[in-house]
């Protein structure tokens, strides 16, 4: 609020009253803006309040963020303009409004603090183009879009290139397939010291659409940096290009490409790589249709692929073929040896209920399912940014991990090394408490300044998450200090902006 107050009185001042800049400053300021505008008397006076708001709005980030409001902005020649996006699935019938004498147009809509999503204008109703007031670019299957981020929403530091940590090597190969009588493109990536000729053996990760992982997800990054970070153990991942996805992974070779990952995939790489060989350490996993097609290789083949990941799992192919053979085995008491983790956004459709009552279902009957709802679309953005979540989740590096059986239940205070470290501008601390006590966790710089308070309360017994944002400080190192009782535990962290 302080801010665009501030925009208010040395950008609007010269051409309103001080009254007029009180009433302004009230309510949804975008909005007010708009009003003002509307009320100027001649073209040439709008385009300057128009000049000094774009000017502003640059400065502050477009979309214009008003509270829970995201203003969409562009300014140009055009017959019409509209914006298509994950939150109106793509469509092309949210109209953007034109001021009355001016080539400004604009639309609004509320979304939740945290929410992310793409989105693209629209001009002369057959143009599709990026928003040129905004650098923020996501790329997906159909090339990039720009993406709005409101405030609340934290970017994945995992996803980019670190140049000074250790990484590991990325082979290509190709494998002939039997069963579905084609020739795949692999990448397997084998972790940093990766030696053929050692007695360590490693669990592996299958993606479907691969290739995608790899460019839209950076999930080479991912694993790398998850490793460095010593929050996952070291894993050999496999990334597999489909030919023809829709086919193999929802249509009519969907069985014979079922069959290729288990009968011919797999026993490939356990036999040319240094695999821990059994169903707990072997993770399928994949997006939309390739969720779908992961389902149906884990389900039918918990012997090979016991671990299953969905990332807004498309199950509709086949008049929902997959759901429903869970469900009925559910029903009949059936229960299979699979864990499961499923991601997905709430601005995705018909999908959104589809994997609420899918999680809700296998947790009613028993299943181990770790899940998470985002205010996302049906994106890379969204899946790029959980793959850290769901590898974490199966695959925790054994000497800084606690087991899922211990939460609520740990036996000791645990306060553990924050990351990203270094970091820019946001991190994570984890800490665990093994009885209701009350808890100080604070950050201090190295002269023994508090700068930030992050916990100051009674707490019950668990394991917690607490993120940490840098923003409004200068690169350095930083110490955090948890207190509960008599325990005392301090470590360090790294800021470099």
């Amino acid at each position: 609020m302080k801010k665009i107050n501030i925009f208010l009185s040395f950008v609007i001042i010269p051409v309103i009253t001080l009254t007029q800049t009180s009433n302004f400053a009230q309510g949804n300021q975008f909005q007010q803006f708009i009003f003002y505008v509307n009320s100027l008397p001649d073209p040439t006076s709008k385009s300057a309040a128009i000049d000094s708001f774009m000017n502003y709005a640059r400065t502050q980030g477009i979309p214009f963020i008003t509270g829970d409001s995201a203003n969409f902005i562009y300014r140009g020649n055009a017959n019409s303009m509209s914006v298509a996006g994950d939150f109106n699935f793509w469509s092309q019938g949210t109209s953007m409004i034109k001021l009355n004498q001016t080539n400004f147009w604009y639309y609004s809509e509320m979304f939740e603090s945290d929410a992310r999503l793409d989105y693209k204008f629209i001009r002369n109703g057959s143009e599709w183009i990026l928003d040129p007031e905004n650098p923020h670019t996501v790329f997906g299957g159909f090339g990039p879009n720009s993406e709005l981020a409101m405030p609340d929403y934290i970017q994945p530091w995992e996803v980019n290139y670190n140049s000074f940590i250790q990484h590991g090597a990325v082979i290509t190969r190709n494998i002939y397939s039997i069963n579905v009588g084609s020739t795949y493109q692999l990448k397997i990536y084998l972790p940093p010291g990766y030696d053929s000729l050692s007695s360590e053996n490693y669990p592996s990760v299958y993606f479907q659409d691969g290739f995608e992982y790899v460019s839209l997800g950076s999930a080479v990054n991912v694993i790398d940096n998850l490793i460095d970070s010593n929050l996952i153990a070291p894993v050999i991942a496999v990334f597999v290009k489909p030919n023809d996805r829709n086919v193999e992974y929802a249509g009519s070779k969907r069985n014979q490409y079922r069959l290729f990952f288990v009968n011919e995939l797999v026993p490939y790489i356990d036999s040319n790589f240094k695999t821990a060989a059994i169903p707990a350490n072997r993770l399928v996993l994949g997006d939309s249709y390739g969720g779908n097609i992961s389902a149906l290789i884990s389900y039918n083949h918990p012997e090979v692929f016991a671990l299953c990941g969905l990332h807004s799992g498309a199950f509709q192919p086949n008049s929902y073929e997959i759901y429903n053979k869970v469900m009925t085995d559910l029903a009949n008491g059936i229960v299979k040896d699979i864990k499961w983790s499923s991601i997905w956004g709430t601005y995705e459709g018909s999908l959104t209920g589809t994997m609420s009552s899918f999680r809700d279902s296998l947790i009613a009957h028993g299943y181990s399912v770790d899940w998470e709802e985002r205010h996302e679309g049906h994106s890379w953005g969204l899946w790029r940014a959980t793959i850290d979540k769901m590898l974490i989740y199966f695959f925790p590096d054994s000497a800084t991990s606690v087991d899922d059986e211990e939460f609520a239940f740990p036996n000791e205070f645990i306060l553990e090394q924050n990351y990203p470290n270094p970091f820019n501008p946001y991190t994570r601390i984890n800490y665990s408490i093994p009885q209701n006590s009350f808890i100080s966790l604070k950050v201090y710089d190295v002269l023994g300044n508090e700068v930030a308070n992050l916990v100051d309360a009674q707490q019950s017994a668990g394991r917690y998450e607490v993120i940490f944002d840098g923003s409004n400080l200068a690169s350095g190192i930083y110490l955090y200090t948890l207190k509960a009782g008599n325990f005392t535990s301090t470590k360090k962290l790294v800021l470099m902006k």
